[in-house]
């Protein structure tokens, strides 16, 4: 890889500056920038730098402006990468200057953790994530004998470097996430084990809606501090704010005066609804003010204070708001939250300091000991009117992990709304089919005016026709009205899109043939025959594929040591099948599939996850170098799969297994 560099970046101080993934990632949004336009200059780089986080997160676009006009008079010289990574390393220096005021990034739980090119990291919020794991993995047989960790050492980036402390903890956050039969956990791995670990945490890790687009298996190895933390985070992070939706919690409906609050309500990021709890709970106490942020709407400590004794009115202390001295009253608010039995995982300086990652952890974590909220009958029966269809739930869910691990410029909560503006469908339209957005006539995000969210998802739509996707009936204004059943069916039929292309990119020196569902079933089955297996699928949507078996002969096909069989149940029972399914899912993310169906799909047989699971499969597979592929499958059987692929038909009509 360290060629790879190399030709990226030709000055070696910069190289020095960035790790590989850091330099892949800039690379891309370098090209996506240059893209627009055809050519970069200084002018249009002012314009499209706040993109990036480090920099759009801490500066407004006239800073940025302002700022590289100062050291570049001239807007009109054209920028090469390198001078691209010479004008982000001084604006992110400067971005990171401003810091002092965390407004501006006060929602963000490390948002920027990935992305960080100074590499520090802050050793509190650090001994809070080694606390938070003591706390949670104490009883793990497994991890006691590295347990408790050392908050003031540095032993947590050597214990992660075997991968099953993180791939523990995805189980803490998101109960279920892997099958632990398929965690490596021998006392002593090797290097291949140890990477096969490290692959099933990042694509779980993804799987449950964290950003790892600039995290590799190698960081965990190094032991890159700043990446280790920026994923702990975010999966305590997940944990933590589990319950903030109507479905774990539905007191929260209190917080609401009608159904149509409601619905508003479900579509907020949790953060947004621990804010609009904690304002709900602060309106019974005399205390005025609204929080709008976890950094310096809390850093005096007064609103905690206030909140507690709303909570906990038992252990309040009359001195908690009568001192003057905002650490020693943000003491006296440990306290109390001690004395409620809530885990300290900050410190009164970590108050004062403002610290969001840290204080949005404090606020989760009073919500989940005492969220002072009560059960009312009239209010509980607005949920029975909102529908409650597990399907719809179940995909989106999986459009918006699928789009969230693509690394796009905002992180969405919900596809539903966030998807309105167009913007995101564009930037996901672009990662999928590199220069297809003309940007000139695209309205970047804060919009206003309602119309310029109808231009851009009529481009979307316009596009969406371009690749051929079936928009009958379909209208830029539909996207806009949140309309649920013609957004799931555009963002299908854009995955699919994404799928078929990196299969057909992978054969290019094949017949150029366009890879279709059929191609993608035929394979499947040979793979499973060629191995002495009877098994087959029919097509996607075939019943028996319910009990699991011909995905683990599938997987055990194409990676013969993958699966151990004597963890395969018979897949009669409902409980055999989800054990087989949960298994083939952590096997699959092992190998370095990037999936995000839930058992569930595999059980009632979810005819558009079982192509992605069989996609993703023959993708891993064909990518492999073909020394590295099993002994079984020689150079000829795999040119003859190829060859039986590009020769098959393209219209994906033509058969049953074709998803609608």
């Amino acid at each position: 890889m360290s060629g790879y560099v190399g030709i990226l970046v030709s000055d070696p101080c910069l190289q020095n500056q960035f790790t590989q993934v850091e330099l892949r990632s800039l690379k891309s949004h370098f090209t996506s920038m240059r893209r627009e336009s055809g050519k970069l200059t200084l002018g249009d780089l002012a314009s499209r730098m706040s993109r990036l986080k480090a920099v759009g997160e801490n500066l407004s676009d006239q800073e940025t402006t302002d700022f590289i006009a100062a050291l570049y008079p001239n807007f009109n010289d054209e920028v090469d990468f390198e001078s691209f990574l010479k004008v982000y390393l001084k604006l992110h220096a400067h971005a990171s200057s401003r810091t002092g005021n965390p407004a501006k990034n006060s929602s963000a739980f490390l948002k920027a953790a990935t992305t960080t090119l100074l590499h520090t990291i802050s050793e509190s919020e650090k001994a809070s994530y080694v606390a938070h794991i003591n706390n949670y993995l104490a009883q793990d047989g497994f991890l006691n004998k590295n347990l408790p960790i050392d908050p003031s050492s540095n032993d947590l980036f050597e214990i992660v470097k075997d991968g099953v402390l993180l791939c523990k903890l995805i189980n803490v956050a998101v109960p279920g996430t892997i099958d632990e039969r398929a965690i490596n956990t021998k006392r002593l791995l090797n290097p291949w084990e140890r990477n096969e670990n490290h692959t099933l945490c990042l694509n779980s890790a993804k799987a449950i809606g964290c950003t790892v687009v600039n995290i590799g298996t190698q960081d965990f190895i190094e032991g890159r501090r700043h990446l280790v933390l920026g994923l702990i985070s975010q999966i305590i992070k997940i944990q933590l704010l589990a319950d903030l939706n109507l479905k774990k919690t539905p007191q929260l409906v209190e917080l609401v005066d009608d159904s149509k609050d409601v619905e508003e309500l479900m579509s907020l990021p949790p953060e947004k609804i621990l804010l609009r709890w904690m304002n709900f709970q602060l309106k019974k106490s005399s205390f005025k003010k609204i929080v709008t942020n976890f950094s310096t709407d809390v850093k005096d400590a007064e609103a905690y204070a206030h909140l507690l004794n709303v909570l906990a009115p038992e252990h309040s202390n009359p001195s908690t708001l009568a001192v003057k001295d905002p650490l020693q009253r943000a003491m006296l608010v440990l306290d109390h939250a001690d004395r409620m039995g809530c885990k300290r995982y900050l410190t009164a300086k970590d108050i004062v300091n403002g610290s969001p990652n840290l204080n949005l952890a404090f606020v989760a974590h009073i919500f989940q000991h005492r969220n002072g909220l009560s059960i009312q009958t009239k209010q509980i029966s607005f949920l029975e009117t909102l529908p409650d269809d597990a399907q719809v739930s179940r995909e989106e869910r999986v459009f918006r992990f699928w789009i969230n691990s693509l690394g796009n410029s905002t992180y969405i909560d919900n596809v539903f709304e966030d998807l309105r503006n167009g913007w995101i469908l564009l930037e996901t339209l672009d990662k999928v089919s590199p220069g297809i957005v003309n940007w000139k006539v695209a309205n970047k995000p804060p919009i206003k005016l309602p119309f310029k969210k109808v231009e851009n998802c009529n481009q979307v739509v316009k596009i969406g026709k371009q690749l051929k996707f079936s928009l009958v009936n379909i209208a830029g204004n539909d996207i806009v009205q949140g309309n649920k059943k013609l957004i799931l069916a555009y963002l299908w039929q854009l995955m699919r899109f994404n799928i078929l292309q990196l299969l057909k990119n992978l054969r290019s020196h094949s017949h150029g043939k366009e890879i279709t569902d059929v191609d993608i079933l035929r394979w499947a089955n040979t793979k499973v025959s060629n191995s002495g297996s009877q098994s087959r699928m029919d097509s996607f949507k075939d019943k028996s594929l319910s009990d699991g078996i011909f995905f683990l002969e599938l997987l055990s096909a194409v990676q013969p040591r993958s699966v151990n069989w004597s963890l395969v149940t018979k897949g009669v029972t409902d409980e055999q099948k989800k054990m087989n399914a949960t298994y083939i899912i952590s096997i699959a993310r092992k190998l370095g599939c990037s999936i995000f169906l839930l058992p569930e799909d595999i059980i009632e047989v979810n005819q558009k996850m079982m192509l992605t699971l069989t996609a993703s499969i023959m993708y891993w597979f064909l990518k492999q170098p073909v020394e590295e592929k099993p002994a079984a499958t020689s150079d000829s059987e795999n040119g003859s799969q190829l060859e039986t692929l590009s020769n098959s038909t393209t219209d994906d009509s033509a058969s049953e297994s074709s998803v609608e």
